[in-house]
């Protein structure tokens, strides 16, 4: 469910400061978990990333969160979009995107979605196989084709590789294969991984892509497109480096090893929304398997199937704002509502909370605008999906 509001602005908690939705939570009331976004603050990172991206086009990754009146505010502000169904292009549609300002970067296709991509005026496909590459010569002819590769030695919090990709020594033959079936391979994709902290970290990779690149064009394939996928972080209780600053210095990489490309696509995600909102949850129960048990267990209302699923292998560390953060804290295992024993989202690496936290108390869980919407399930164990607020 989608709704839009506007709310006021209060400066902190306890000595925390506030983002915009925070505020929002905190002087509203909400009967179930509610991911409230923040279309300004998607507007300032849009804006701190496009300074330091330059020429390089941002392709929305509308996975992370396609909620409409996100996708509306990144049309107005000149976005263009990576789409992954037939779904996240018509929702993209329908926000007033251009169809050539979305790429279907998806390179797992059903061919009536192809179809209808290619219908719709979508002219950028990814792909990594042969036989994805003779779904697209039939049912979008002559379309442009980009080819994502594996890489390796990956150093993000994240790693994205395998299910998608070919091998990098795969890359040219499926080129030459695209252009005997009349598509035109245009140019290559790649993913660093998600939560890549810092922006040294691409080096390894972009020269191993910057290796299959001049293959490519030694093999005679004029090139234009440079898809560098995703991977800008979000701050998640550990320094990451600035989104400016960042994507300025991937461009300086990009630079030194591919000279001038045409086309340089980026497709933020996590990186571009995560920061711009904040979910509303309440505890449901504090308790102790034992009177001398160390830690408390603190149950919500939200747990991995109603939103937090990227909480497994506990690889994203949320925080948390309370109404009593001016108490003393402790160490507590959290976990979510649901009568699965694997809906526990940190065990290993306990969470403080306050020592007075009880049941009914709210608890804002910060900079989770990313992957948690859209994570969500339908009505597992019969609790409902995250509502959405856009203010």
């Amino acid at each position: 469910m989608y709704a839009y509001a506007t709310g006021a602005f209060a400066p902190e908690i306890g000595s925390r400061s506030l983002s915009r939705a925070e505020t929002f939570i905190l002087e509203n009331r909400f009967e179930r978990p509610t991911l409230v976004m923040d279309t300004y603050a998607v507007a300032r990172q849009y804006g701190a990333l496009k300074a330091g991206l330059g020429r390089a086009a941002i392709h929305y990754a509308v996975k992370a969160n396609p909620a409409p009146g996100i996708l509306k505010t990144l049309v107005k502000l000149g976005s263009r979009f990576d789409a992954a169904s037939r779904a996240e292009i018509e929702m993209c549609l329908a926000a007033g995107a251009a169809p050539a300002h979305i790429s279907f970067g998806n390179t797992v296709k059903k061919p009536a979605d192809i179809a209808f991509a290619y219908g719709a005026g979508v002219e950028l496909f990814a792909v990594d196989a042969e036989e994805e590459l003779e779904k697209l010569a039939t049912h979008a002819p002559g379309a442009k084709v980009y080819v994502r590769l594996i890489v390796e030695a990956t150093e993000a919090d994240w790693p994205l590789t395998r299910k998608f990709g070919c091998a990098p020594c795969k890359a040219v033959s499926l080129m030459d294969h695209a252009a005997s079936l009349g598509l035109r391979p245009v140019g290559v994709s790649f993913h660093v991984g998600s939560q890549t902290r810092r922006a040294a970290m691409w080096a390894p990779i972009l020269d191993q892509v910057a290796d299959v690149w001049a293959r490519a064009k030694a093999a005679g394939h004029d090139l234009s497109v440079l898809n560098i996928g995703g991977g800008f972080p979000a701050f998640y209780g550990e320094a990451v480096q600035g989104a400016t600053s960042y994507a300025a210095e991937v461009m300086g990489q990009i630079g030194a090893r591919f000279g001038e490309v045409a086309h340089v696509m980026a497709e933020p995600g996590r990186g571009l929304v995560a920061e711009c909102g904040a979910i509303s949850a309440e505890v449901l129960l504090v308790s102790r398997k034992s009177d001398n048990d160390l830690h408390r267990w603190v149950y919500l209302d939200i747990g991995k199937f109603s939103g937090l699923a990227e909480t497994m292998d506990e690889a994203i560390r949320y925080q948390f704002l309370t109404e009593r953060d001016d108490e003393g804290t402790g160490a507590c295992i959290l976990a979510g509502p649901s009568c699965d024993s694997v809906d526990v989202l940190y065990e290993k690496q306990p969470v403080q909370l306050p020592l007075g936290l009880k049941a009914g108390d709210r608890i804002v869980i910060r900079n989770c605008g990313a992957y948690t919407s859209t994570y969500a399930t339908i009505g597992f164990n019969g609790f409902p999906p995250l509502d959405v607020i856009v203010i």
